[in-house]
């Protein structure tokens, strides 16, 4: 069972911080897996990319349009 995500903070060159609410907690580079096509080409611009959070009611990772990374894929 996939745990959700707590806390999300952007790092840098697409690299996410994540906690999870079992206490794990470690950095991720979306670069390669991300394909920043359709919903998620917004993701390209590092500004945009630098406003993703973690919602905590759905448990994953957010963009400013509430736009859901996949979190298998975290």
């Amino acid at each position: 069972m996939l745990k959700d995500i707590v806390d999300a903070k952007p790092l840098g060159d697409y690299r996410l911080y994540l906690r999870f609410e079992d206490g794990i907690e470690g950095s991720i580079d979306l670069a390669p897996t991300l394909s920043f096509r359709g919903v998620f080409a917004p993701l390209r611009d590092p500004t945009y990319f630098a406003q993703v959070r973690a919602d905590r009611e759905l448990g994953t990772v957010v963009d400013r349009k509430s736009t859901r990374l996949n979190s298998s894929h975290l």
